[in-house]
């Protein structure tokens, strides 16, 4: 099956595709590594009336690393991945981005291109919420406004992006002092979206306690979510105290059911294979003085 017909266009200029955008609105899908685009249109689960193509406009993909990490729309997630300062600036996107398709389809996807598409087993997602970082959208007539990661997606495919709005930018909070971070995933195949992923970032104190958790899952929900620990916090962060964790988060949130995996047995990954990263993202932090 090939696409419906439709215009393509092809900016020189983030200015241009805002312009394009404001044009077609709803009725444009915007173009970046074609990884998942490229196939929904193949089999019409898409049927824009423009594709706007934006992986020519120069600059899009520039990485800025201080405080925070900022990477353009762009950034293919092999080049993410290549970048050295980039990785050690945000190691839990390094552990993360060997899972994500293959060598060849990270060739060609981009990072703000698997945010945009939302896809709840998508790790890429998974890694930004966790972490707390932002989305930078741009649109003609509203500018530039940045939306929390954690707002950022609302549903299976479904974002808060409007639709003459532009995904520009990624914002990454830098490794904090000391923190531990880990990464698993679980799926048919290397390569597949995950039945579950789960990612952890620890901070503990000088006494081994826990001062700091993130704890996000994938693959869980029609979102990629951050679970509440906030309970946990000060306990001995040891080996029992992430099974215990892994086990309330497990029995706390609500699955969903399709043909890779019930609910149930989602539950049951999230005890095991949380408990597994949640001690690895302890046994990697370095007590804070």
């Amino acid at each position: 099956m090939k696409p419906v017909a439709f215009e393509y266009c092809s900016p020189d200029s983030v200015a241009e595709a805002l312009a394009a955008l404001e044009e077609f609105g709803a009725e444009a899908s915007v173009l970046a590594g074609g990884m998942s685009l490229g196939a929904m249109l193949n089999m019409r689960l898409v049927r824009p009336a423009a594709v706007i193509d934006i992986k020519r406009i120069a600059g899009l993909d520039a990485v800025k690393i201080g405080g925070e990490v900022r990477t353009g729309a762009t950034l293919r997630q092999a080049s993410a991945l290549a970048d050295e300062k980039l990785m050690q600036a945000v190691p839990l996107l390094a552990l993360a981005l060997p899972h994500v398709g293959h060598y060849q389809t990270r060739n060609r996807g981009t990072l703000g291109g698997s945010i945009a598409h939302a896809d709840p087993s998508s790790e890429i997602p998974l890694v930004l919420t966790t972490l707390g970082g932002a989305v930078e959208l741009q649109s003609k007539r509203g500018g530039t406004r940045r939306v929390p990661a954690r707002e950022f997606f609302r549903d299976i495919l479904t974002t808060t992006r409007e639709s003459n709005e532009l995904v520009t930018a990624l914002f990454w909070p830098a490794k904090k002092a000391g923190a531990g971070v880990a990464f698993a995933e679980i799926a048919q195949r290397h390569g597949d979206f995950a039945i579950v992923a789960c990612a952890a970032e620890a901070v503990l104190k000088p006494d081994g306690s826990l001062k700091e958790l993130a704890f996000g899952l994938g693959g869980v929900e029609s979102r990629p979510i951050v679970a509440d620990t906030a309970a946990f916090l000060g306990k001995r962060a040891d080996a029992a105290l992430a099974a215990q964790i892994a086990d309330g988060v497990s029995k706390a949130v609500s699955p969903m059911s399709d043909y890779k995996a019930t609910a149930d047995y989602r539950r049951a990954l999230i005890s095991a294979l949380g408990a597994q990263v949640l001690a690895e993202a302890f046994s990697n932090a370095g007590t804070l003085a």
